[in-house]
């Protein structure tokens, strides 16, 4: 195969600010930065040299509606990661996701991702 996943971009209206709080969220690291007057971009991976990363770049226009595409992550512990999240400034969402044993959430931008029940609960 010749495609290689390079990154998923993010559309932000602050990319600097939101992607260094994905990098703390995930515990990435940022691998460029680059901010001018016309436009601002930001790249975070889990480590310099592995791929894919996150580009965020920025854009004039707020989001409107539900994201179309959003991250789903598995931790080892839901409860903790949730309060954790919060912590740094996620809020829950309601999507109308009714009980599911996942945790929709939202960044500082408003962009939802789900954390989902850890894998020894979603094995057992």
């Amino acid at each position: 195969m010749t495609l290689e996943w390079e990154q998923t971009v993010v559309d932000a209206g602050d990319p600097g600010a939101l992607g260094r709080w994905w990098a703390q969220a995930l515990g990435w690291v940022v691998v460029d930065e680059e901010i001018t007057a016309e436009e601002s971009v930001i790249e975070i991976r889990r480590e310099p040299d592995v791929l894919p990363g996150l580009l965020f770049v920025s854009v004039p226009d707020e989001r409107l509606g539900k994201n179309r595409l959003h991250l789903d992550f598995r931790p080892d512990d839901q409860q903790v990661e949730v309060a954790r999240l919060l912590a740094l400034g996620a809020r829950r969402v309601d999507i109308g996701q009714g009980d599911a044993t996942w945790v929709v959430m939202a960044d500082p931008e408003g962009n939802e991702f789900c954390v989902l029940s850890s894998r020894a609960s979603a094995d057992g």
